[in-house]
């Protein structure tokens, strides 16, 4: 009877062997299968669809008054998983009586760590804070850009190359970074309009040779609350053409920047202060005179801008009406260099009042006053000389 049972209980140890085994295969096919599914399956990418549109009047008084903007700058995101995106902004607007449709900047990303993103493509070059914050219309409290900024400024905008940025903490102070390789400014040497000697141009496709601009912006919150941060940019690297006398031509641009933001409890106000202060060099060349192109000229090529602007919102009255409201002031000014075809001493102030109707849809109401100059015709659209202008600009993001 003894040995019936051992026999019973063999046979049933290798039945369940058999079961479990099975299972583990039918475990492992199923693995498999899932594996091959989510590989060909979207799995959690998701797709948004953002952008901003602003259109309004300008009126220069004995010069013009025009409807203006009809701009439309969609935003498209891609995420394909938790760590790999995809952005992209289009920009379309009237310029000289024709439709213009321009990329703003693409690029890719992956989140390598909390504290660190890789990014690929054309991107917003992270020199101070303008244009990598504050220039969509309806963040930008003002319907125009601060002098030296804007696709003819002095200032760089968007560019292709490769960045790292993120941020994290030293102890207790907070701190965000941005290091980047990008194509670079490119160095205007007059062929095409001669009173353009020395200009650095931005934004161009392709590199006029092997030698890139390597740049970074440092900014550190030394509050808790992270209502300040100071930062400090620089960007560096060669601009002439290769093969040409220009090729060892360099530049060196360097920023300071201020973001301050605090809610003033006397007031039931939100103050909100922005500056920035940027230097251009560029090392000297010599150019081609334009009504003797025999003859050469230089001169020092640096250029310096500034802008500094200072906004009050009531946001915490009870008073509906009052709460929307805003008023906002800016400074803002641009010298280039003495003795170039394109050399200019520019200050403007702009003043604004805002209406905001919810949180990302504004009316702006704003006056512009502008002195100095280009001492040059054609020293640009930011050097447009004195005078005042008035603004009614509606702006909003989605």
């Amino acid at each position: 009877m003894k040995r019936i049972l051992q026999y019973i209980f063999f046979i049933m140890l290798i039945s369940a062997s058999t079961v479990s085994f099975g299972q583990e295969e039918k475990s492992d096919e199923i693995k498999n299968l899932s594996d091959k599914i989510s590989y060909i399956m979207p799995g959690n990418s998701k797709f948004l669809l953002r952008g901003y549109a602003h259109s309004g009047l300008e009126y220069v008084p004995d010069s013009k008054m025009t409807f203006v903007g009809g701009a439309f700058n969609p935003l498209f995101i891609y995420r394909q998983s938790d760590r790999l995106l995809f952005e992209a902004e289009l920009e379309t607007s009237f310029e000289e009586d024709k439709f213009d449709v321009g990329l703003e900047y693409a690029n890719m990303s992956y989140i390598i760590t909390k504290t660190m993103t890789l990014r690929l493509g054309k991107i917003f070059v992270p020199f101070g804070i303008f244009v990598d914050r504050l220039h969509p219309a309806w963040i930008n409290k003002f319907p125009n850009t601060p002098l030296g900024f804007g696709h003819d400024g002095v200032l760089p905008g968007t560019d292709l190359g490769i960045e790292i940025r993120g941020g994290a903490y030293a102890g207790n102070l907070k701190y965000n970074y941005s290091f980047y390789v990008v194509n670079g400014p490119q160095l205007n040497t007059g062929e095409d309009h001669a009173d353009d000697a020395g200009k650095l141009d931005y934004g161009i496709a392709f590199d006029n040779g092997f030698n890139k601009s390597f740049g970074t912006r440092i900014g550190l919150l030394p509050f808790s609350n992270s209502s300040l941060e100071v930062g400090f940019s620089a960007m560096i690297g060669n601009v002439g053409a290769r093969g040409t006398e220009y090729e060892k031509v360099g530049s060196q641009l360097y920023a300071v920047d201020l973001t301050y933001v605090k809610t003033l409890n006397f007031m039931q106000s939100m103050l909100d202060v922005r500056a920035q202060a940027s230097w251009v060099n560029v090392d000297d060349a010599d150019y081609p005179v334009p009504d003797d192109p025999g003859q050469v000229y230089t001169f020092t090529n640096k250029s310096n801008t500034f802008f500094g602007q200072v906004s009050i919102r009531p946001a915490y009255v009870s008073a509906k009406f009052i709460k929307n409201l805003e008023f906002a002031v800016r400074y803002s000014d641009l010298n280039t260099p003495e003795g170039a075809m394109w050399e200019t001493n520019t200050e403007r102030w702009d003043y604004s009042l805002n209406y905001w109707i919810d949180w990302r849809t504004v009316i702006k109401f704003s006056y512009q006053s502008q002195s100095g100059g280009d001492h040059n015709e054609d020293a640009g659209e930011d050097a447009a000389g004195s005078g005042n202008a008035f603004f009614l600009h509606w702006a909003i993001g989605f």
